[in-house]
């Protein structure tokens, strides 16, 4: 024995505990420990949390006297409380030892062992030492448990509930229930205490549902609930009585099927874990296949719920199951449905991106031989069609086939849901058809729809849809190959899925409206009225079956439409056409409904008001344009805008059928707006971006600063998507752009609420547009199917109208196609050659198109001679170089030619020339640069051996007063090019230039290293630019594809802010072209020797003083092929 302990004192050092079960199996606060030296005397360790490995940590100190007692108890209790205690909790074990016992052990850590509790013995580790002096540390003895009747009660109802919990004898559980009741009845609404009364009363009854012991579990709830509303956030017991009350939730599901329940643990346990530290033994439970994860199961096993409130709980839910749980592709794919069911109910194109991201995901956690990754691809899938359908974006359409690919390679025969597969697959082929017009794909789809016909035989519950998918199959191929054959069938499969469909079934109004286009479609056939009849009838009740707002009103609306028109084809009743008319107007005007779609069917109303006269044409095309302008800016890049605007069939001639329409109703004015509105709407996207706002600054500095702040995030975002290949990634980057956007749009409709800026950003009227008249008429050409004729735009006053009654839209494309071949012929002649065909074409330029809009200008207008005029070309006529219309007389008495009469210019649209002319309040002195690269790099083009002494000419005639730089060879770069064009705002370059004609923003000025593109320019903002001369080849022709864009090298520069700039309309000549250059310039400049200054307003007189001064050394076409645009 190491000493006697009589008149000593020992220090005790609790320091842990392991293997610590509770018998009642009830989750504890926490764990503490109890030495009991006499009745009177106790002392308690802190409360210390319970490890997930069910151990704690203590390292409390306290000092006994040994001569107090001859021995001392030892106990490890629960304690359900980490706040204010009710009674001593629940006893874990219990150790009864003489001090001599204890101190046997020396003064080495020694572990003390209890009773097995659940099989399983726990453990503390103490450490003693004897001490001459009492050390008052940690407080040492104390009368810690207030001896009062609650508490006995409560400790005799864990005692009791403990023995219940191991012998499951009720008689124990009925004991622990009465003093737990007993207790709750001293403890009223305002007692301390009342929680734990209440929590201690709920396990017991908890347990006893658990064991049907206790048939009520509403009560039990209840309690549980008053507990948690006692024990608000940042309480102690909070997180713990939050587990309490989804343990009751839970088991109330289990048995009741309650949803309410589930739904409200998810959002219990969303609150609670966050509030578990990690390695916890609460932790460990909640979090474990009994706590969340049962609820996230049972969760996820619930129906799809499309509400805000039912996707706010798969939110809920999805975050509950972080990055590596095993539940997290099951919980994604719910959410995914949810967000995608929204979509088919309100048509938010959000909803369909947000369910594409989140189905990607899910693909991405589910590898290649995991279950569940079949369904993941085919979901996915589903969505992709669903966004092709509402955006048009064909990447979108050949993603979701390469997924159906794969998820129909993962369902070989005899796999339960291949049939799902089948139908699928074969509804994305007949999209591709549709769009591409491969035959094989329609052959296939209709092979994959009948195998899934054959695993759907009578009675089976998904045969409807089957046949709905091979009847739409069939009916498409129809429309290509107007076989009957195939018709009959379609309509005979529409009625047998029909007949299938209860009146309640979710897509049943998709198959009215199916068979009503069938039916429609064999009465434009067979002329038979019980076809149209009924086909108006079925579109007529699926109607009825929607909400106002559904998406799928559109289909119902365009079917009926074809209905009506179908019968006023036949029986000519004007009622018909004027339902028609309606129809087309709802479908097109439906907002829930992609805009592809409704432009789609916009356009078809423009084309059938056309053909028959019918009042609402205009009202079409106007529908058209704002369909068009809201479904371009959707997209976040350039580019992407461009293909927008190319996809749908038939609208390039929009712009310049509308205006004709306007014309033929004699509303020239609208005809001005209309053709502005149309055309150049690329830029005019762009350029609201970049919109000054210096009166609006005056008016509201807030809203101009809130303006122009987003205006630079939307660009920002546009620029940077442009860069991003990544399909994940390219979604997100959409997904962000369409919310600063939206932010854009109200910043917008703010400014608007003032009265004097109404208009800011609407479409120009036409005393908007006569501004860039206003130092000299614009003429806008039109080319249109319907008619073509020439608007002129006068400084002020009305506009006039030019109709020219000889000339086609075939003659236009004709004489195109001539001038292309003409000037290929004329490159390969020497310099002394006639140019007979240029010279045939441009009298035929003179005769037909020109000279009557020159009399108006001489006789009407009253134009003066050398007064400048501006040309806007639309549609063919962009093609043709109507400047150099010339009437080749030579008799004595000529006539003279378009630039003998007037100084001309272009103008891409109306509010080009006038952001031109806007910009020009602000001068700055003359910066030049001349840029030249002669010798590109290897596959580049060949050498140019003249443009080193271009760029020498160019020097020399350059004012002294200029600063003047000179960047070429090795310098000129891509990156030393945009920095100069940044730096100065005068610009001569002089280079190879190529026009992609499959993507013009891929136009670019061949520089030393990469390629200095239309899109380089076009992120480039130099508002104080003046000048650019374009000393290269096609750099102001823009693509046959959307020739009313005008996107082409020249008007990006415009665009990027140089007011004036001269460009080309074919291939250069370099070794000739200096000569162009020499006498431009010499003009250019000739007066600034008498104190003038640099103006770029000369430029055009500057460049038709040249090209007459060239005329015995420059050939014909090389003279043709300057161009000014601008001021």
């Amino acid at each position: 024995m190491p000493g006697s302990s009589d008149n000593q004192y020992i220090r005790l050092e609790v320091i842990s505990g392991k293997n610590l079960r509770v018998p009642s199996r009830r989750i504890p606060a926490g764990i503490y420990m109890s030495i009991n030296v006499d009745s009177r005397r106790h002392w308690k360790s802190a409360i210390s949390v319970l490890s997930s490995d069910k151990s704690v940590s203590w390292g409390d100190t306290v000092t006994l006297s040994s001569n107090a007692s001859s021995a001392l108890s030892i106990e490890i209790k629960a304690s359900y409380e980490l706040g204010r205690m009710l009674g001593g909790g629940e006893v874990i074990g219990e150790l009864q030892m003489s001090w001599d016992e204890l101190l046997d052990h020396g003064d080495h850590p020694f572990d003390l062992s209890f009773r097995a509790v659940r099989g399983v013995q726990p453990s503390i580790t103490l450490k003693v030492a004897v001490v001459h002096a009492w050390d008052n540390q940690n407080g040492g003895l104390f009368n810690s448990l207030v001896d009062c009747e609650i508490a006995r009660d409560t400790d005799a109802g864990h005692a009791r509930f403990a023995a219940y919990a191991t012998s499951k004898t009720v008689s124990h559980l009925n004991d622990a229930m009465e003093h737990f009741q007993l207790v709750l009845n001293q403890c009223p609404v305002s007692h301390p205490d009342r929680a734990t009364a209440l929590t201690n009363l709920a396990w017991a009854r908890l347990l006893g549902y658990i064991r049907n012991d206790v048939q009520d579990i509403d009560t039990t709830t209840s309690l549980f609930r008053d507990a948690l509303a006692l024990r608000p956030q940042h309480h102690l017991d909070h997180p713990l009585s939050l587990y309490n009350l989804t343990e009751a939730l839970a088991w109330r599901y289990i048995r009741k099927s309650t949803v309410a329940d589930i739904c409200e643990a998810a959002q219990l346990y969303h609150e609670l874990l966050p509030l578990c530290p990690e390695d916890t033994y609460l932790r460990s439970i909640a979090a474990g296949k009994n706590g969340v994860d049962y609820v996230i199961g049972r969760c996820n096993n619930l129906p799809t719920d499309a509400s805000d409130e039912g996707i706010h709980l798969r939110r809920v839910v999805l975050e509950l199951c972080p990055l590596g749980h095993p539940l997290r592709p099951r919980t994604l794919d719910e959410l995914a449905r949810a967000v995608f069911a929204r979509f088919g109910q309100h048509g938010s194109i959000d909803d369909v991106d947000t369910s594409i991201q989140l189905w990607r995901e899910t693909v991405s956690l589910c590898p290649e031989g995991r279950a569940g990754r079949d369904s993941y691809l085919n979901n996915s899938a589903v969505s992709l069609v669903s966004r092709f359908h509402h955006q048009g974006n064909p990447n979108d359409l050949d993603e979701a086939i390469f997924m159906y690919e794969e998820a129909l390679h993962l369902r070989p025969v005899g796999h339960e849901s291949r049939d799902s597969s089948l139908d699928h697959l074969g509804g994305a082929l007949v999209d591709r058809f549709n769009k591409r017009g491969n035959i094989e794909d329609m052959t296939r789809a209709i092979s994959l729809n009948r195998e899934a016909l054959t695993l759907h035989p009578p009675g089976h519950s998904s045969r409807d849809t089957t046949l709905h998918n091979l009847a739409l199959t069939l009916k498409t191929r129809y429309n290509k190959s107007q076989v009957s054959k195939d018709l009959n069938e379609a309509i005979d499969l529409y009625r047998e899925s029909l007949r299938l469909k209860r009146l309640d079934h979710p897509r049943r109004h998709r198959t009215l409206y199916s068979l009503s286009s069938a039916l429609c479609s064999r009465f434009t056939q067979a002329q038979k009225n019980e076809d149209v009849e009924e086909a108006i009838a079925l579109c007529q009740e699926s109607l009825a079956a929607l909400s106002s707002l559904h998406p799928d009103r559109y289909f119902s609306y365009m079917w009926l439409q074809e209905a009506y028109l179908s019968r006023y084809r036949i029986l000519h009743d004007p009622v018909d056409l004027s339902l028609a008319v309606e129809n087309f107007r709802l479908a097109s005007r439906h907002p829930t409904q992609g805009f592809p779609e409704r432009i789609v069917e916009a356009i078809k109303w423009a084309r059938q008001a056309e053909v028959y006269r019918h009042e609402s044409a205009l009202e079409a095309y106007q529908v058209c344009f704002e369909l068009f302008d809201s479904h371009v800016m959707t997209r976040s890049s350039i580019i992407s805008r461009r293909e927008a605007a190319t996809a749908v069939r038939g609208a390039q001639s929009l712009p310049v059928d509308a205006a004709s329409c306007a014309i033929r109703r004699d509303n020239i004015r609208h005809a001005v707006e209309l053709a502005e509105q149309g055309r150049g709407q690329q830029w005019s996207l762009a350029s609201r971006l970049r919109n000054p706002v210096e009166d609006i600054e005056s008016a509201n500095p807030t809203l101009a600063h809130n303006y122009l702040e987003l205006s630079k995030r939307v660009s920002d975002a546009a620029q940077s998507s442009a860069t991003i290949t990544d399909r994940a990634a390219t979604d997100r980057a959409a997904t962000e752009y369409r919310k600063l956007t939206r932010q854009w749009e109200a910043a917008v409709a703010q400014i608007r609420d003032v009265p004097a800026f109404s208009r800011f950003l609407l479409p120009p009227s036409y005393s908007d547009l006569q501004a860039a008249a206003r130092q000299g008429p614009v003429i806008i050409l039109i080319a249109s199917q319907y008619s073509c004729s020439a608007i002129i735009v006068p400084t002020s006053g009305g506009p006039h109208h030019v109709p020219l009654p000889s000339v086609t839209l075939a003659d236009l494309t004709n004489l195109k196609d001539r001038f292309a071949r003409a000037i290929r012929e004329a490159s390969q002649m020497t310099p002394k050659q006639s140019r007979t065909d240029l010279i045939v074409l441009s009298r035929i330029l003179w005769n037909e198109i020109m000279l009557p809009i020159v009399k108006v200008l001489e006789h009407v207008l009253k134009l003066k001679h050398r007064s400048r005029i501006w040309l806007c070309p639309t549609a063919a006529f962009t093609s043709i170089p109507l400047h150099a219309a010339h009437p080749f007389q030579t008799k004595p008495d000529r006539l003279p030619c378009l630039e003998d009469l007037y100084i001309c210019s272009y103008t891409p649209t109306l509010s080009a020339l006038g952001r031109s002319r806007q910009l020009m309040k602000k001068r700055i002195p003359p910066s030049f640069v001349a840029i030249g690269q002669g010798q590109p790099g290897a596959g580049k083009g060949k050498a140019l051996l003249s443009v080193d002494s271009e760029l020498e000419l160019v020097h020399k005639l350059v004012p002294a007063t200029a600063r003047h730089t000179t960047i070429s060879g090795d310098a000129a770069t891509r990156a030393g090019a945009l920095e100069a064009l940044q730096q100065n705002n005068w610009v001569h370059l002089a280079c190879h230039g190529k026009q992609d004609p499959k993507q013009p923003y891929n136009s670019h000025f061949v520089m030393r290293d990469e390629n200095l593109t239309l899109l380089d320019i076009m992120e480039i903002d130099i508002p104080h630019a003046e000048f650019a001369f374009l000393s290269a080849c096609h750099t102001a022709v823009g693509d046959e594809e959307t020739p009313d864009e005008v996107i082409h090298l020249a008007a990006g520069l415009q665009f990027s802010g140089f007011k004036s700039v001269i460009g080309t309309l074919w291939q250069v000549d370099d070794s000739v072209a200096k000569h162009v250059v020499k006498a431009f310039y010499e003009n250019m400049f000739s007066d600034l020797k008498d104190g003038g200054v640099m103006d770029c307003t000369k430029a055009a007189w500057a460049l038709n003083r040249a090209t007459h001064a060239v005329k015995t050394t420059v050939p014909l076409e090389q003279r043709m092929v300057f161009v000014h645009i601008g001021v």
